[in-house]
């Protein structure tokens, strides 16, 4: 979210809404649809689920994403930022940083609304059965992430020492409270609800906003990249979309049919799918780059 406000905000001169649109979405949604319709039929044909069921998803497509495909998540926020884009642009081209930092305020008290509603209520501000719009409502969510990308890339005038001093403690501590609690949350030999483990590492909360400001700080500390990641950069939306089919086989081998006592310790485990995955998915989308239409397949 940040990366595509930090690229994308404000509009260039002259750049219209209708275009603005074009350009975006012809860049994201022809993959995207494709990998949908992967995700929805393709798992069927090995038998990981009925034909049935990849019918029933596939008449889901237009509506959310396939039960297989649960990363894809992300893709529907992203359009959301995209088409707010063109709205708050004039805003932040214009805005003091006194002003951004006012909306930036608001956004940081509502990152502790998924905590109220897990240990206070359910509904606050407003929200009932009838209205889930709260008072906060239009100032949380993935737009203060666009907004405070613009900040940082505007009005952020601090030294690139300041910045890689800043920004590792903002991320180590961020990311320190997150593990513990979860750490907090699990007892060992006990299955646990995932979205009990989930309540410190939702998007919108104080903790991860935290972590994600220290990391995009130490970002915009690179002067150069070297070629290579350069050269991978510009794969890594088709690695995201394919990735949970490499994920699923990797882990189960890794795993080896018994999720207690995998193959690998647990702390190595973790670490050596990720790579792996990482690796299947580097090498997968830059084959299927050097298809002519590619674009239309990985982005």
């Amino acid at each position: 979210m940040m990366v595509s406000a930090f690229l994308l905000v404000p509009l260039k001169p002259g750049v219209t809404m209708s275009q603005f649109y074009r350009r975006r979405f012809l860049r994201i949604l022809p993959p995207f649809i494709f990998f949908l319709l992967l995700y929805a039929v393709l798992s069927a044909t090995w038998g990981a689920f009925t034909w049935s069921k990849a019918i029933s998803q596939l008449q889901m497509v237009p509506f959310n994403f396939p039960s297989g495909g649960s990363h894809l998540w992300f893709m529907y926020p992203l359009i959301g930022i995209y088409l707010i884009i063109p709205l708050v642009s004039p805003w932040l081209e214009k805005a003091r940083a006194k002003d951004e930092l006012i909306f930036l305020g608001i956004f940081v008290f509502s990152t502790l609304t998924p905590w109220l509603h897990r240990y206070v209520s359910p509904e606050l501000w407003g929200e009932c059965y009838w209205n889930q719009f709260s008072a906060l409502y239009y100032c949380s969510g993935y737009l203060g992430y666009l907004v405070l990308a613009h900040y940082i890339r505007v009005h952020l005038k601090w030294s690139q020492q300041k910045r890689l001093f800043i920004g590792t403690f903002c991320f180590v501590l961020g990311t320190l409270f997150t593990a513990w609690c979860i750490w907090h949350k699990t007892v060992p030999g006990i299955q646990i609800d995932k979205t009990m483990l989930r309540w410190s590492s939702d998007f919108c909360t104080p903790d991860v906003l935290l972590a994600t400001f220290g990391a995009f700080l130490l970002f915009t500390c690179i002067q150069k990249a070297p070629r290579w990641i350069s050269g991978l950069a510009k794969l890594t939306f088709g690695m995201y979309l394919m990735h949970m089919f490499f994920l699923r086989f990797i882990a189960e081998w890794i795993i080896g049919g018994d999720i207690a006592h995998p193959l690998l310790p647990v702390w190595l485990a973790i670490p050596v799918i990720a790579l792996l995955t990482f690796m299947c998915c580097a090498v997968t989308t830059k084959l299927i780059s050097l298809i002519p239409g590619s674009k239309y397949l990985i982005g």
